[in-house]
């Protein structure tokens, strides 16, 4: 049976399930409910406007009876002045849960990864571990509220702190096209980050080998004690591929007997499938590789057949004993790609064995042919 008294520490100490529940004496409609089990919870009853409610203020244990009665105190008031109490938390619970759904890091574990994974499996991971490390302090942002001035803020910072101006256009084009989705899915209505204009960036300056550095890194290659790193090496000379393409290589991908190299589109960074034919080297390095390594799974492999990681120490003690300074790995692709021009290959050519999606980025190398500009502005000497 219900009991009345003035709920105290007391009082609700000495409550039992058969009370069922406490009804306060000094305020009308407060209460404390006890289950078989013997949890209590704290109530306020109201009416307004001919509507009962039996409003929740919280459990024993979470809250003192006097921080209860005090909570009852505040949402009495409310009543009194006309608010509906019960009302007003589904609204908030309701904002707060669409506040929630609407969140970038919502968006980018819900919508987005899926979404990419469903593209490309192999580089999803990849990409979205790097936009949330780019962009960590709008990860509870609201998607709506991701504008301009807030990645112009962002970028100042960024290039404050010394990142390269072509790192921050790139990581600027990544939430760019994630707004755009979310856009397209209906999610938000429109973004403004087109205002975010593309920063400036040289790009004409390539680094590749000269001839002679070309030599010592070969003669280095040739004494170097770990196989793999010489095939690696030539195989991205004269191919152009990038590191993590080389890595993720298959020998299903290669037919030798047409000679043709397939670059599976779930490994390159376009999503394009691309087919390379192999020169004389080329093949013939793969040939040699195929003998020592067998023609199972991936070309290089690490530990458990799973593909090769990373070789960067490797890398660095081939470029010292070669003396070659100021070299990465991916300018092997700059080298490729310099090599096919100085030789008078055609520009959209290169742009296809490179994967290039357009020929903005292949027309870096156009300064390597001076010779088709002369032959241009001699069709009218």
């Amino acid at each position: 049976m219900p009991i009345k008294s003035k709920i105290t520490v007391t009082n609700i100490k000495n409550l039992v399930p058969s009370d069922k529940r406490l009804n306060d004496t000094d305020i009308s409609g407060f209460h404390a409910r006890i289950t078989p089990l013997g949890l209590i919870t704290y109530y306020l009853f109201y009416r307004l406007n001919g509507k009962q409610v039996n409003y929740r203020l919280g459990v024993d244990g979470q809250m003192t009876p006097a921080q209860a009665r005090d909570l009852a105190k505040s949402k009495i008031a409310d009543v009194t002045q006309g608010v509906d109490v019960q009302a007003l938390r589904k609204q908030e619970r309701t904002s707060t849960k669409y506040s929630k759904l609407s969140s970038l890091q919502y968006f980018l574990d819900e919508k987005y990864t899926p979404w990419l994974k469903s593209r490309n499996p192999k580089t999803a991971e990849k990409t979205v571990k790097a936009f949330k490390s780019s962009f960590p302090k709008l990860m509870d942002f609201q998607l709506s509220d991701i504008n301009a001035w807030e990645i112009e803020k962002w970028r100042n910072k960024r290039l404050a702190d010394g990142v390269k101006p072509a790192t921050t256009n790139r990581q600027i084009n990544t939430i760019k096209g994630c707004l755009s989705r979310a856009v397209e899915w209906g999610v938000i209505d429109s973004h403004d980050l087109r205002k975010v204009k593309t920063l400036t960036v040289d790009n004409s300056k390539v680094r590749y080998l000269s001839k002679d550095e070309e030599s010592r890194l070969r003669e280095s290659l040739k004494s170097c004690d770990t196989a793999f790193l010489e095939v690696i090496v030539l195989l991205a000379m004269n191919t152009g591929m990038r590191k993590g393409e080389l890595l993720s290589l298959q020998w299903h991908d290669i037919n030798f007997d047409n000679k043709i190299l397939t670059v599976d589109f779930q490994n390159a960074k376009s999503g394009n499938t691309r087919h390379l034919p192999l020169n004389t080297e080329a093949f013939n390095q793969l040939i040699h590789w195929q003998k020592l390594s067998g023609s199972e799974g991936y070309v290089f492999k690490g530990r458990n057949n799973e593909p090769l990681k990373d070789f960067p120490s490797l890398w660095a003690e081939i470029l010292d004993e070669a003396n070659i300074t100021h070299f990465r790995f991916h300018d092997l692709r700059h080298h490729f790609a310099s090599k096919l021009v100085m030789a008078s290959v055609d520009l959209n050519t290169v742009r296809e064995l490179l994967g290039h999606s357009d020929l903005k980025m292949t027309l870096r190398y156009a300064h390597l042919a001076p010779e088709h500009k002369a032959a241009a502005v001699n069709l009218i000497g």
